[in-house]
């Protein structure tokens, strides 16, 4: 009896586990080539995630806080809130003085009468309806329009005409320009004013308004500044002549007086010493001395 040769095959099951097997061995270029992908990821996330944290700390170290006074203290109302986290630029423009220095000094004018605005040429006031007042302005002030009835100093006319002849005028006032510009026009119709300076070309020293007198491009000794305010010329004492604040009298004499004594100033060499003589003609040199000893540097 002649036995069959039969072959035997490997069985289905360990065909499949031997190509399997050799599908596991991946070539190392693969291996390196996912690998490389992976690391560029991981790279690329955490530049964009840098990136915006990056952002995030310099947009709030760009932020400039407001002193720390509520609104209406400072003049102001709140229109609307900000969200500490919105990534925003706020500067608020009174923080930082945008003076510039003034054109050149005219030929015929040797020294500068700086004079401010309110309480001290004129005095406004808001509702309700004074008994007295010269003009009505209506400015339109963080979106809101606001109607301001304005009262003239006694003299003003007469103090801007006789100085407007001898002196360069400049008008600085802590008010905003919305407001002070359309003040000015009503009272300067004839253009005597040479320069025009708003509260934006103040400095802001613990949320009050100084006037640097430095800033303007001017010789400080030919320079002379009249406010009620001993805060706004903090910087410069020796250059202003202090003037009593205005609201409604009508007998206010003030203004004339400043007309009668400027008159012969036209050729002092140091605008300092006039304004020594000024204060010691009026005898407000120990007033003057008491008011700006309250003011803190």
């Amino acid at each position: 009896m002649v036995a069959k040769m039969v072959r035997k095959t490997p069985t289905k099951s360990i065909k499949n586990k031997r190509t399997t097997n050799r599908g596991r061995k991946k070539s190392p270029i693969k291996n390196a080539s996912n690998a490389a992908s992976v690391v560029v990821a991981s790279v690329n996330k955490s530049f964009y995630s840098c990136h915006r944290r990056l952002a995030k700390i310099f947009a709030r170290l760009a932020r400039i806080a407001t002193p720390k006074k509520t609104p209406r203290k400072m003049g102001y109302h709140v229109v609307r809130k900000f969200d500490e986290d919105l990534e925003v630029n706020l500067v608020p423009r009174a923080l930082f003085s945008h003076l510039k220095p003034l054109p050149p000094l005219l030929a015929n004018k040797k020294n500068t009468i700086v004079l401010d605005l309110d309480e001290t040429l004129v005095h406004s006031q808001a509702s309700p309806r004074p008994e007295r007042f010269d003009f009505v302005v209506k400015p339109v002030i963080d979106g809101e329009m606001v109607e301001f009835y304005v009262l003239k100093r006694p003299f003003l006319d007469e103090l801007l005409e006789a100085l407007s002849k001898k002196f360069e005028i400049v008008v600085f006032t802590a008010g905003v320009e919305e407001y002070a510009s359309l003040v000015l026009d009503k009272i300067d119709g004839g253009g005597l004013i040479s320069h025009k300076l708003y509260r934006d070309s103040c400095k802001e020293v613990d949320g009050r308004f100084v006037k640097d007198l430095s800033g303007m491009g001017r010789d400080l000794s030919k320079v002379l500044i009249v406010d009620d305010n001993p805060t706004c010329y903090m910087f410069q004492p020796e250059n202003a002549i202090p003037i009593r604040p205005f609201i409604d009298n009508a007998g206010d004499g003030e203004l004339w007086k400043l007309k009668q004594f400027l008159d012969g100033c036209d050729e002092v060499t140091d605008m300092r010493d006039a304004v020594k003589v000024y204060l010691q003609t009026e005898g407000m040199e120990e007033e003057v001395s008491i008011e700006y000893s309250k003011v803190e540097l």
